[in-house]
């Protein structure tokens, strides 16, 4: 090559060089998470008096994080028996994943005594749901649409939209009761279309803790069943809700019990605080067993290609909790006694804003369930109590009650008192 032209071939390399843009000129920047955004401005302020009722994470009567001993208790045994850090299977901890399920369905359940499910460990709740929505996307023979109710956790739309699916809702909440619209839900129920996939939480609604009652779900599941609806169950809180594992599994025994096929996902962040670990399952319950050999087989080619294999460490201390008689009592000592304590501070709340006067029916706090309440506060009263008070919560109202303690429950009275009257 003579020089000239290879001359003429640098130049026109670096012309290309220096007028190109970026690789990711094209990248937008993302809106804030609304939660971490509360965080991060609890965090810069200084008023000795803040709260923080944003987080999704159980907090202590001292505000702190809060670490089972049934959870301590599991990881010893495991560093005694010196179990080793090998990959799992793609589908996880065996161990875990059959208490898992038994846990929810229960051990009487037909399904649990039919072997007619399937069960792969994910990376918590989120992946529960973001590995269902794959697999639906792919082998769900139906049209691609998913019911959610209005409102939902935040992460349901998106984790099913990126998934390829429509997402629309059906009526659940109703903003003048702050309470569940029944009739509203039943009417929409009634018009979704045959073989779409409907999204339910099975307790502790989030974000508003208003739950179906028993006779409420009974009707529901029978209306899903006959307009032939998938049903895609998300329990983030078993036992967290009202203390009692059993009660909180209400909800999807009863589809088991009616023998709907389903989806259901579950998750131990928050009954056995193990938030950082990213516990949880994916459940298949099937009408056909032989289908759950091909379901099996397809998840574990799916999981392998999005993260090969879930983590080690939670599932064993889940599986050691679970599986093993005195932490098993324990933790479920434990579980009642992280409920109790948030029924306790919705009691006292409601107690202390009519210590201040308030003329408002402040039933619904303790009416709705779980950790998260919605107060009925607008976004102009949120603001309210943001800038006038340091009390930092979503702009719908929406509160986490592990926030509250019974050391800030009367400032909380006290400032909801005053941007309300």
């Amino acid at each position: 090559m003579s020089s000239k032209l290879l001359s003429a071939n640098l130049v026109r390399v670096f012309q290309q060089t220096i007028c190109r843009s970026s690789y990711w000129s094209n990248v937008t920047m993302a809106p804030p998470d609304p939660i971490l955004g509360v965080t991060d401005a609890f965090k810069r302020d200084t008023n000795p008096n803040k709260i923080n009722l944003g987080v999704g994470a159980y907090r202590d009567d001292n505000g702190k994080p809060f670490v089972l001993e049934s959870v301590r208790a599991a990881e010893k045994l495991i560093q005694a028996n010196n179990l080793d850090k090998e990959y799992t299977l793609i589908t996880g901890v065996s161990d875990f994943n059959e208490a898992s399920i038994r846990l929810l369905l229960g051990d009487d359940s037909e399904v649990i005594k039919n072997k007619s499910y399937g069960v792969t460990q994910t990376l918590s709740g989120t992946g529960g749901l973001k590995v269902g929505a794959e697999f639906l996307k792919k082998y769900y023979p139906y049209e691609k649409t998913v019911w959610l109710p209005t409102p939902s956790w935040g992460n349901h739309n998106p984790i099913f939209s990126d998934s390829g699916f429509a997402v629309k809702s059906y009526r659940y909440y109703k903003p003048s009761t702050r309470g569940f619209d029944f009739e509203a839900c039943m009417e929409d129920l009634n018009k979704i279309p045959e073989n779409n996939v409907i999204l339910l939480q099975a307790c502790a609604h989030n974000p508003t803790g208003v739950d179906p009652s028993k006779e409420q779900w009974n009707e529901m599941a029978q209306v899903i069943k006959k307009r032939n609806l998938l049903p895609f169950i998300d329990s983030a809180y078993q036992g967290f809700a009202s203390g009692d594992t059993n009660r909180d599994a209400y909800a999807a025994r009863l589809f088991a019990d009616q023998g709907h096929e389903f989806l259901v996902t579950q998750s131990f962040s928050k009954n056995m605080g193990l938030y950082g670990e990213r516990v949880g399952t994916l459940s298949f319950i099937v009408k056909e067993k032989e289908d759950l050999q091909r379901i099996m087989s397809q998840l574990k080619v799916l999981i392998r290609r999005m993260y090969s294999n879930p983590p080690r460490n939670g599932a064993q201390i889940a599986s050691k909790v679970l599986n093993t008689p005195e932490l098993r009592s324990l933790w479920l000592q434990e579980v009642k006694q992280m409920a109790d304590r948030i029924i306790t501070m919705r009691h006292s709340l409601v107690d202390n804003l009519k210590k201040e006067g308030s003329a408002h029916n402040w039933q619904h706090i303790t009416d709705q369930i779980g950790m998260f309440c919605y107060t009925g506060l607008n976004p102009q009263q949120v603001s309210r109590l943001i800038k006038e008070y340091s009390v930092y919560l979503t702009n719908d109202g929406r509160i986490s009650v592990a926030g509250v303690s019974s050391k800030n429950n009367a400032y909380l009275a006290h400032a909801l008192h005053q941007v309300t009257k």
